[in-house]
């Protein structure tokens, strides 16, 4: 009989915790919020007991000076065969910031003399042990609710298409910051900028012009085809270790041009060889 998932989301408070446990209601998923830690194990027990239902719990800095406790009882979970996976949702200090004063929550680290960045550094501080314990990171900062939905229905999904590992492909511009949730990174950055071509500045990698000026240059096509190469190595490799989730990161100055281009050839080659691929646009999709 297929064994249950025991699901413990944590993370920053204002990552979309909540987003991701009404995803999981709707994929069948028992879900408790806010949990207190010390009710974990009891919680993994009645789980493994009963039959076809898998569970998710939230535990986080509303549930006090939790992180030591937890980090044990993870331990003596692990110690008695009890199998569990940890989901951290992460965002950048800007954007959790931004969040809360939109919704004027306030931040559980607050406590009435901390300031909102203050209570931010905190809570990340005091985290990053047990982000280090986890199983997948999202990073929401560019994030809107659908994408984190749908990388949580291909973490999470009991269909078969969920059991194959997704590929996400993303390009992005460095001027903006490293993507938190790479796994690979691509600087794309030594090809020929299109930027500085007076008839290819307003254009994008997706339009027909930009990727002729690309592929006139034989340093494009020596850089693809090794980076294929390399993928078709390290894929296998990353399959056979059950991760679920490849993210890809291309990046240039900007994040229109160049990043585009490699990250759509990428994404190309990676359909054609079958794999569950998905492409994003990280900077054409804060343009729009």
């Amino acid at each position: 009989m297929e064994q249950n998932r025991f699901v413990i989301i944590t993370g920053m408070s204002g990552a979309g915790k909540t987003q991701v446990l009404r995803t999981l209601e709707d994929l069948n998923y028992f879900c408790v919020d806010n949990l207190p830690v010390m009710l974990l194990p009891k919680f993994s027990e009645l789980s493994r007991q009963s039959s076809g239902r898998n569970t998710a719990m939230v535990i986080d800095a509303r549930g006090g000076d939790f992180v030591a406790s937890l980090l044990e009882i993870m331990d003596e979970m692990r110690a008695s065969g009890a199998a569990y996976e940890v989901l951290f949702l992460d965002a950048d200090d800007a954007t959790l910031i931004r969040r809360y004063k939109e919704t004027r929550r306030r931040h559980p680290m607050e406590k009435g003399r901390n300031s909102l960045a203050e209570s931010v550094y905190l809570e990340r501080k005091a985290l990053e042990k047990v982000k280090q314990r986890a199983t997948n990171i999202i990073d929401t900062t560019h994030y809107s609710n659908a994408m984190l939905k749908d990388d949580i229905c291909h973490l999470f999904g009991n269909d078969k298409s969920a059991a194959q590992m997704l590929i996400v492909v993303q390009s992005f511009g460095f001027k903006y910051g490293l993507p938190l949730d790479s796994d690979l990174v691509l600087d794309v950055r030594f090809l020929p900028n299109p930027f500085y071509e007076t008839q290819l500045k307003g254009c994008t990698g997706n339009d027909k012009p930009v990727q002729d000026f690309l592929n006139k240059f034989p340093q494009t096509y020596d850089f693809l085809k090794m980076e294929w190469d390399m993928l078709s190595f390290l894929i296998p490799k990353y399959e056979k270790e059950g991760k679920s989730q490849l993210v890809i990161s291309v990046g240039c100055t900007g994040g229109q041009h160049r990043s585009v281009y490699i990250a759509n050839k990428i994404y190309d080659y990676l359909r054609l060889k079958s794999y569950r691929v998905e492409l994003r646009h990280r900077e054409l999709n804060q343009k729009d």
